[in-house]
C-alpha cells in the first residue's frame, strides 16, 4: 500500500444498517479512523440514501435509508466524519459518484482502503469499482461487517478475493503496522 497516496474511505456505517451483526465493526473501525487520522491521511465517509422509485424500492420492495436518522452515521463516528476529508452522499452501492470520481482525481490518491457496512454491497463494489478505474482498492476485512449476518460478510471476502485479489484483503493490524512510521507513539509492539 503506498500510504502516501492513500485515503480511507468508511462506506454507510449508518444508524439503518446497524444492528447485532454488524455493530462489532463500529469500534474497529473508530480506532481505524483514529490511527489514520493522526498518521495525517484523509478519510472519507460516504452516506447512503435510498429515494422513492429508487432500484432498491422496485425490485427488492426495500424502503428504509431514506430520511434521518436512519441515514445519519452513527453517532460513535458522528465527530471523526465531520473532522474528516468529506462525507460523499451517495444513491446506490458503489463510492464512485461524479463528486467522488473528481476528489479522488484532483487529491491523487492511487490506494483506496475500505472499510463499512455492508461488506457483500457497498463495501465490495466499490472496491471492485476502484480496481477497474486502475487503484489499487484495499479491503479491511475486520473494520467491515454485514448487516445480514457473518455468513453474509464472508461471502463478500470471497467475491472480493475473485474481483480484486487475495493480497487486497488486509486486517486493521496490517494497516497499523504500515501507519506506525508516521505516529508520534508505537501503535504496535
Amino acid at each position: 500500500m503506498d500510504i502516501d497516496r492513500a485515503a480511507l474511505i468508511v462506506i454507510d456505517v449508518q444508524n439503518g444498517f446497524t444492528n447485532h451483526h454488524s455493530r462489532h465493526a463500529i469500534p474497529v473501525i473508530s480506532d481505524l479512523v483514529v490511527h489514520w487520522s493522526a498518521a495525517g491521511r484523509p478519510v472519507v465517509f460516504t452516506r447512503y440514501h435510498n429515494y422513492p422509485d429508487s432500484p432498491f424500492e422496485r425490485f427488492f420492495d426495500w424502503t428504509r435509508l431514506q430520511n434521518s436518522p436512519e441515514t445519519d452515521i452513527v453517532p460513535a463516528l458522528a465527530e471523526h466524519a465531520a473532522a474528516s476529508h468529506g462525507v460523499l452522499d451517495k444513491f446506490g452501492y458503489s463510492l464512485f459518484t461524479d463528486e467522488a470520481t473528481e476528489l479522488i482525481r484532483e487529491a491523487g490518491w492511487t490506494d483506496l482502503v475500505f472499510c463499512g457496512i455492508a461488506t457483500e454491497s457497498c463495501v465490495l463494489k466499490s472496491a471492485a469499482d476502484a480496481f477497474e478505474r486502475g487503484h489499487a482498492p484495499w479491503i479491511v476485512t475486520d473494520a467491515s461487517a454485514s448487516d445480514a449476518g457473518p455468513a453474509v460478510h464472508d461471502a463478500g471476502l470471497l467475491v472480493a478475493r475473485r474481483l480484486i485479489g487475495r493480497r487486497q484483503l488486509i486486517t486493521t493490524d496490517d494497516v497499523l503496522r504500515q501507519l506506525a512510521p508516521r505516529l508520534q507513539e508505537p501503535v504496535l509492539e
